[in-house]
């Protein structure tokens, strides 16, 4: 037996012992063994069995109405030191940490199975991959598990083989939101999670593996971790071009990574690959680019918002195999949520419809399916080597002041695009929606130290002989005077993306501003839109005095890191600042 699987062994039998658990089961990721945990699942109505004639092996679940979303605030790093942390994130020393959990942990497993579900984040024979171990006993996070990673058998040869793996522990435990926690142990690639059963709480190779404790490990070991989608662009001649694109959850990231171009441009052999709707691990190869996997197999989606309109391939997929959290039911047993044909029967809680009760689902409600079941996935999703990024892409919901696409000038210009990104809270993380945050590189939520370190690391690998991906930002969200959206977004958003690649490609030129580059007039295509030229003016227009009070802002939020912000972004924003001040003080002036 190796020392790592002796290593494993001993820690499953402290957990069953710590948790007094009933009995345990060791899982190996085969159908056989999931058709188990849904006959038992069936039998306590923990799944319902959606319509088999319209959603075939299709399942609802429906979680404790306080366990619906990520519980940010009960989130936390737990570095021995609490700077290593950053003032991003909720610091618990290690210690006082594991004395909490733990006595949670105590007798909670008592009547319960304690599943042991070893995984692969990334294609099994990747170099890229890493590997986790969750102890669970929940066999809603087992089935989820399966279909979110590669799970089972040959993770766990993997991890024999490799000899070092991510532990992770969770109990759903009395699902009370006063014993809900989960603590992170970076420097021991180790996850607490107790008192949730809801996704990113509970499915602990997503956000806490693949975001928060990789994030660490990349920064350790000279790659990223990000929270981004990987999509190719194939043009007409063939070619495709792969962009990873970071945007806060429930901002069209899905949508996004999923995109059917506009009728015009598939006459023309315009396509779209999937690779990944949320997560991305990027490594420089020994060409000098980045190549990127998505560590994750499936897709957990926000269903509100998925539509036939918005994202016909992510309906499609969602007729067989899959498991919803949170949706309604129509009265025939079809999952239904707010933009749907038809009329939902239930609501998430199972109670009759009533519009006075709110949306029949809740609007952070879940899919979970393979990836594969998507008409747009990508082969290149198991590529063991990645693919190689062109293009990287930044966005947040902002409803003004942001343009519609951005190029920064260099990677350092880049960088500090993605640390200034802020968004309109959402759905996803509890708390009031709609409140304007600064979400640096989508990572707020997720990034596994210190910010002030994370933006160095980011920094770090503008090096001699590599050859970076040029980076945007965009702003899908801008509103005109009529408080309606400019952009028609969707499909459209492929126009953007051609301007991107063919930036990379050199067959553009751009317009230098003050704040980056723009695209010139005419070179985003806009036949077929009814976009008259003054709402594109807005959508391109610069307020040097609104940018020089946002930059201003910005440049505080840097200093609330301390010494630790590199001086490379503080200068990068200095200089963009004095070149702002003046135009600013002009238009101010100006307007009197």
């Amino acid at each position: 037996m190796s020392s790592q699987l002796s290593s494993l062994n001993q820690w499953v039998e402290d957990v069953a012992r710590l948790t007094q658990a009933d009995r345990v089961q060791w899982c190996n990721g085969s159908e056989a063994e999931a058709a188990e945990l849904r006959k038992l699942m069936l039998a306590s109505g923990d799944l319902i069995a959606l319509n088999p004639d319209t959603h075939p092996d299709c399942y609802l679940h429906r979680s404790s109405p306080s366990d619906v979303a990520r519980v940010e605030h009960l989130t936390f790093v737990c570095t021995e030191q609490e700077i290593d942390a950053g003032p991003n994130n909720h610091w618990m020393a290690p210690a006082a940490a594991h004395a909490k959990m733990d006595a949670l942990f105590e007798g909670c497993m008592k009547g319960r199975t304690l599943y042991v579900v070893p995984y692969c984040m990334g294609p099994i024979d990747s170099p890229l991959s890493r590997c986790g171990v969750e102890i669970t006993d929940s066999p809603y996070v087992v089935l989820n598990m399966g279909l979110m990673t590669r799970m089972g058998a040959d993770a766990q040869a993997r991890i024999e083989r490799e000899g070092t793996f991510v532990k992770g522990l969770h109990s759903t435990g009395e699902l009370d939101p006063e014993r809900r926690f989960i603590m992170h142990f970076p420097q021991e690639l180790s996850i607490k999670s107790y008192g949730s059963g809801y996704g990113g709480n509970a499915l602990l190779g997503k956000k806490c593996h693949a975001l928060r404790i990789a994030s660490y490990q990349a920064r350790q070991e000279g790659w990223l971790a990000e929270h981004m989608l990987i999509l190719g662009l194939q043009n007409p001649k063939g070619e495709t071009h792969y962009i990873a694109a970071a945007f806060p959850s429930a901002c069209g990231k899905t949508n996004l990574a999923m995109l059917i171009p506009p009728e015009g441009y598939r006459q023309e052999g315009w396509k779209i690959w999937t690779v990944g709707d949320d997560i991305c691990w990027m490594k420089p190869g020994e060409d000098g680019r980045l190549w990127a996997i998505n560590p994750e197999a499936g897709f957990f989606g926000v269903a509100p918002g998925t539509s036939a309109k918005t994202n016909p391939n992510a309906l499609e997929m969602l007729n067989r195999d899959a498991i919803f959290t949170n949706v309604g039911l129509t009265a025939d047993n079809q999952p239904w949520w707010e933009g749907l044909p038809g009329e939902p029967a239930f609501d998430w809680q199972g109670r009759p419809y009533d519009p006075a009760n709110g949306p029949a689902a809740h609007p952070n409600a879940r899919f979970t399916v393979g990836a594969k079941q998507c008409a747009s996935w990508s082969h290149q999703a198991e590529a063991a080597h990645g693919v190689p990024i062109s293009a990287i892409v930044f966005g947040g919901r902002r409803e003004s002041l942001l343009p519609l696409v951005l190029e920064a000038r260099d990677w350092t210009h880049g960088v500090m695009l993605g640390a200034a990104m802020g968004s309109e809270t959402t759905a996803a993380a509890t708390g009031a929606v709609g409140v304007l945050r600064r979400d640096p590189m989508a990572m707020k939520p997720f990034c596994g130290y210190n910010f002030a370190d994370y933006f160095a690391h980011w920094l770090s690998f503008d090096q001699p002989g590599v050859s970076l991906p040029r980076v945007f930002h965009v702003n899908w969200f801008r509103k005109g005077s009529d408080g309606k959206f400019i952009w028609p977004g969707f499909g459209d958003n492929l126009r953007v993306l051609e301007w991107m690649i063919g930036r990379v490609e050199g067959q553009f030129e751009a317009k230098d501003t003050l704040i980056g580059r723009l695209p010139k007039s005419g070179d985003i295509r806009t036949e077929g839109l009814t976009l008259p030229a003054a709402a594109m003016a807005t959508l391109f227009e610069v307020d040097e005095a609104r940018w020089d009070a946002e930059y201003q802002a910005f440049g505080e939020y840097l200093a609330s890191f301390g010494e630790r912000m590199p001086a490379k972004l503080v200068d990068e924003l200095n200089a963009i600042r004095a070149r702002l001040k003046p135009a600013a003080d002009l238009r101010k002036a100006a307007n009197g």
